[in-house]
């Protein structure tokens, strides 16, 4: 896994994103080639290769500690795996799939009986009714959401998302 020590920002992308009187930004900068989250350093980068674009503290699973195996253990997955689609209604302001789980974890949650989960997200901030605290999501990677009006705008369909403990 290679985190770098630093931001760089390459071509200026923290300018290239233009705010629009909504929600949706507009990006034209580097195109975001991989999503990292590290779990515990609680940071999300974006990068361009092997060049960080842009880092975003973050929030997770209530039981933040060890990956996602089952619905409901309110734990944030490990693993390599990619954002599968856009919800620009999220009750969450706005929220990016990520394509958990794959076959071995399904299969895995199977032979024990239980459900793997599925529907997690990188999503915007906690709604009023929330659970307050550092890592408050059922399994979910949350931003604030102004940042996630910037994720979601550099960020596409496809992109490798890897999610280290």
């Amino acid at each position: 896994m290679y985190v770098p020590r630093r931001t760089v920002l390459v071509g200026g992308a923290a300018l290239a994103l233009s705010a629009c009187s909504t929600k949706f930004k507009k990006y034209d900068g580097p195109e975001v080639t991989r999503v990292q989250v590290v779990k515990g350093r609680r940071k999300l980068y974006l990068l361009h290769h092997d060049t960080v674009l842009e880092q975003y503290k973050v929030h997770l699973g209530y039981s933040a500690e060890g990956a996602k195996q089952f619905r409901g253990d309110g734990k944030t997955p490990e693993g390599s795996y990619r954002i599968n689609r856009r919800n620009p209604g999220s009750k969450f302001h706005l929220s990016l799939g990520i394509s958990y789980p794959n076959a071995r974890q399904v299969a895995f949650a199977r032979s024990l009986g239980k459900d793997p989960g599925g529907d997690i997200f990188i999503h915007g901030d906690r709604r009023p009714t929330d659970p307050r605290g550092k890592d408050w999501t059922a399994g979910c990677i949350a931003v604030k959401d102004r940042q996630m009006e910037d994720i979601y705008a550099m960020v596409r369909t496809g992109t490798q998302i890897d999610i280290f403990a």
